[in-house]
Parts: structure tokens; sequence; C-alpha cells
């Protein structure tokens, strides 16, 4: 639905979403209303970006009513389309959309989609940092970064868009079609929105919904998942299909179809007809999942003009993304890092995998519904005390306490301390929570950035 002139459309959620999304709208010529069950009060940081427009708005309770006189709903990613009012509306005639299906069909560039469990927001700032130093015109943003209505808002003009779009997101998909697809993993996460790993996984899938023989996905071949999603036949049969790996396995098979290998400490690249490498020596990020990041956002970058010059400087100069295995400090030879971005189980195990040993983690938050079980080997081989905090931290404790020390706390400023106390020269702090930030914090990035504050102020 792009004609929207005179229409009653009504935006689901306020946020940053709705704060463009609402210009956006205006722009085009629409009557538009937000709702939000938060109060004014509560809302006041966005409210105060949108005094200027003529706006209708239903906060603190959604009204039935009103909905019901709607021509469209847009629902903000943060929105479940399983709420009741929402459903009620669509049993009676207003149509329904997501926020990235209904501003994508607007932009007109070639699109890169990066979605995946985990690592989409740094795939998305290399792809990025890749093509611009090799002077393609881009424009980043969706899930990470400034909603994509700002794009169409800003009056640019680039070469290419790249939006990480989350499974909140792609769940109500249906004509978004990208020119470029990465999938950087795929693991349980947001069980508490989609009920299943399976329900995940399909609100995933979405992505592929409208793959031509012009789509390129670019798939990890060490995630089981990922290669059962490639067996599909809307995947295989419909695109172009590159894959990296960081197992030399995969070496030989790679280098026939395309993508990219680790081999030792260097990758070996099969994007072109030109076999190309580069050497991670004096690569800045840390992890294997960093490598992994690494080498789906080249191909991305490869095919819509990048060049081997500019991925090896940028590679070399790029040092991540705050709350993402962040180095803070060393206090009195205990290292400490802030991995607050880490809110599901995946996340921690690449994290632990990142240490060799000696590691005090303070894990929990609110809980989403997920099985930490998995990660007992891990804790087992590199965990010397585990500190839990949180809505979460007895469900975390009957999965993992008692397999390293397992101190539960009663807040987190405590945990962090604790954390301090209990360490010894040579340790390592790690905040990964694997839980979402939201029953203390309003974000993961103010849990990190907390972290970080009490951390600097502590005296070696």
């Amino acid at each position: 639905m792009k004609d929207v002139k005179g229409k009653n459309i009504m935006i689901v959620g306020m946020g940053k979403v709705g704060v463009s999304l609402s210009r956006f709208l205006l722009s085009l010529g629409a009557n538009v209303t937000i709702s939000d069950h938060k109060s004014p009060p509560e809302l006041a940081y966005y409210l105060e970006q949108i005094d200027d427009l003529d706006i209708n708005y239903d906060l603190g309770e959604h009204s039935l009513k009103l909905f019901l006189k709607q021509d469209l709903l847009i629902l903000s990613p943060g929105v479940s389309p399983e709420l009741k009012v929402i459903q009620y509306a669509k049993n009676n005639g207003v149509s329904i959309i997501g926020e990235m299906e209904f501003v994508s069909a607007f932009i007109q560039e070639p699109i890169i989609a990066v979605t995946g469990t985990n690592g989409k927001t740094t795939t998305v700032k290399l792809i990025r940092d890749f093509l611009h130093e090799s002077g393609v015109k881009v424009w980043a943003g969706g899930n990470y970064g400034d909603p994509a209505s700002s794009y169409l808002l800003s009056g640019k003009k680039v070469d290419v868009v790249i939006l990480e779009v989350s499974s909140f997101q792609l769940e109500m998909c249906k004509t978004f079609t990208p020119k470029t697809i990465v999938f950087t993993n795929l693991s349980e996460n947001h069980l508490d929105r989609h009920k299943s790993f399976e329900a995940y996984v399909q609100a995933k899938k979405q992505i592929f919904v409208n793959n031509n023989v012009n789509t390129t996905c670019i798939l990890n071949a060490d995630d089981e998942n990922i290669v059962a999603l490639a067996r599909d036949p809307i995947v295989y049969q419909k695109s172009i299909i590159f894959y990296f790996s960081t197992n030399p396995y995969f070496k030989q098979q790679i280098m026939t179809i395309g993508g990219v290998v680790k081999v030792g400490n260097e990758l070996q690249i099969k994007a072109t007809p030109q076999l190309d490498f580069l050497s991670l020596e004096d690569m800045k990020l840390k992890g294997l999942h960093s490598v992994e990041n690494i080498m789906a956002a080249l191909l991305a970058a490869m095919e819509h003009g990048a060049s081997m010059q500019a991925i090896k400087k940028v590679v070399h100069s790029f040092s991540g993304l705050p709350h993402r295995l962040e180095y803070v400090r060393r206090v009195g030879g205990v290292l400490f890092y802030n991995d607050s971005k880490a809110t599901n189980v995946q996340s921690v195990k690449k994290a632990l995998n990142s240490f060799d040993e000696n590691i005090i983690l303070v894990m929990g938050g609110k809980d989403t519904g997920l099985n930490y079980e998995s990660l007992a080997k891990d804790i087992k081989a590199k965990v010397k005390t585990l500190i839990l905090v949180g809505e979460a931290k007895e469900k975390i404790n009957r999965d993992l306490g008692g397999i390293s020390e397992t101190l539960i706390i009663g807040t987190f400023d405590e945990a962090i301390y604790t954390a301090y106390q209990k360490s010894r020269v040579g340790d390592t702090v790690l905040l990964s929570p694997g839980c979402s930030s939201f029953d203390v914090f309003d974000s993961y990035a103010e849990r990190g950035n907390h972290f970080k504050k009490m951390v600097n102020e502590f005296n070696a």
C-alpha cells in the first residue's frame, strides 16, 4: 500500500521507528495517529521530537474504537502482531503491515539485508566501511542505527542501502526483496515473542520469500540450521549462493561454488574469477565469530563494488562496536570486557570461546525463555566463577549452577562488585548476560555503559 494520501494510518508503537515513520507518512499526505501503551511521561523523549507535527495520539492504552477507524496499521518491530487489539482490528477488515515491509517498498536502490541471531550489527558496519572505503555511496540502518524511513526522509541518493533486519521485522514481510541476503547464524532467541524455535526460524525465513535469479544469498556453512535452510527450494533453486566457513575442510567445495574459507590465519576468497587472499595477522577484532562477520561482510561488499585493497585496510583497523566483547580496562592485572549485547546463549558461547580460561562470568537479566544447558561444557572449561543476577538468575542456576563456583547476587551493581572482589591477577571479568536487559535497564547499551562506568571507577 504505497498510496496513503488522505488515508488514516496508525503507527502502533512509538520509539525511534514511530518518530521517523510519522514524518515520512506525513510527507506522503497521510492522516497519522500513533498508538502506544506507554503513558505520555514515559514517551516524553520521543514526543518532544515530533511536537511540531500534526499527529493524533492514542497513549497510555490502545483504543479499540480508534483502531477500527484506520485504513492501515503499521506495526513497529517491538509490537507483536498477536496483540488482541491488533487481531480484532484485522478480523474487522483493517489492513495491517510491518514497518520494514511498508518502508522497503519505497526504496529504489539495491538492498543488502543482513539477518541472523548474532553478529548482524557488526556485519552491517563492516559492509558499510568496506564499500565507503571503496568509494561506493551507501546508507546503513534498519534494526541498527536509524530506521529505514530515515533514509527516505534524508533526500540522499546512494548506490546501495544496507539494512539490518530482525525477526520482528521479517515476520510480516511478504514483498520485501533484497538484492543481497546475508545470514550470519541461527540459534534460539526471542522465544518470549515467537514462543518456539520453529516459529523464530519461520520468521527469519521470510527474508527469502521473494528470492529470484538476481538474488545473492551469503550463508554460514558452519551453522547446521542455516545449511538446513539452504536446502529449501526457495533458496537453492532461486538464487546465487555463496558460503563462508572457518573450517578448512570446506575449502575445495567453497572454492568451487564461490565464497570464502579460513585456512590457518588467512582468508581465501572466491567471489570473482580471481582468487583473493586476506591475512588476519593484524586483525584487532577478537574471536572466531568476528572472522565469520568479516567473511560475510566482504562477500556482500565485493558484490556491490568493494575492492580488496579497501577491505584489507578496514579489516586491519576495525576495532569493533561498543558492548560487543568490548575491552574496558585492566585493573590490578584483571581484564574487564563488556559484552552486554550478548542477549542469547549462542552469544555467550562465542564470547567464552574468545578467551582461554580464568573467566569470572556475569550472567542474567530478563528471562526470554531460553535454555542455558548447552553452555555447560564451556562453563566447565573456561569459567572459574559464575555470578548470576536479574530475573533469570534462578533459571540459569538450575541449568548451570555448580559446574563452577556459582554465586547468586541480588542487584546488578552488587554482581559487578562481587566479580571484582573475586578476581585475581590474570583473571578476566566478562559481562556476557545471555539475557535481555529489560528487567532493570532500558537497553543492552544502558546496561553496558553502566558496567563500564563502574569498572572505570575501580581503583587498582
